[in-house]
């Protein structure tokens, strides 16, 4: 197992850096993203009933309440910090799109140069590349590639999982404010 470490050369390093990047991005979100964090069942229960409580303002929601009492009056105000809160529940997810297109690339980047080594080192005499140059390139191509798919693919499943999830919470939080009358939001 460590020598696809190994045989992935230089490229091992900016695909760790990668991997690390999508496994902090990962577990952020996935605290940030929790339920309460963001529309705790007291204040969704209370907007669905049409009351607008103080509730507890550690949420998203509950900032958007907080806010709401201070501006009444100005409802593009409200609306414009619904957004803003929206906007920070997708904070990082633009970190797993980069991990995700950058992550294939290097492991490609790794496999062209480990074919590169490869057909680069073939004997003028027989026409053959030399047994250790050729090993040590293919392995180079194929280590890349796996590690540079094995970085992406979670990390894609990741980002498409939270943008759902804030997709659905966006729509949530519209409904309970239109519930709560503030159209449009």
């Amino acid at each position: 197992m460590l020598d696809i470490f190994k045989d992935a050369g230089i490229f091992v390093y900016p695909l760790l850096v990668c991997s690390l990047v999508g496994v902090f991005v990962i577990c952020e979100r996935l605290f940030s993203l929790r339920k309460s964090a963001i529309l705790p069942e007291e204040l969704s229960d209370e907007a669905a009933e049409g009351r607008r409580g103080a509730g507890e303002f550690g949420s998203a929601f509950g900032r958007i309440l907080k806010h709401w009492h201070t501006h009444e009056a100005d409802v593009g105000a409200v609306k414009a910090y619904a957004r803003l809160e929206v906007n920070r529940m997708e904070r990082g997810l633009v970190f797993l799109e980069i991990v995700v297109g950058a992550a294939p690339l290097l492991g490609l980047l790794g496999t062209v140069t480990g074919l590169v080594t490869v057909f680069g080192n073939v004997s003028l005499d027989t026409g053959l590349p030399e047994p250790a140059l050729f090993t040590k390139g293919i392995a180079m191509a194929m280590s890349t590639t796996v590690m540079g798919l094995a970085v992406a693919i979670p990390c894609l499943i990741a980002n498409s999982y939270f943008q759902r999830r804030v997709e659905t919470y966006a729509v949530q939080i519209e409904s309970l404010l239109e519930q709560l009358g503030l159209k449009n939001v």
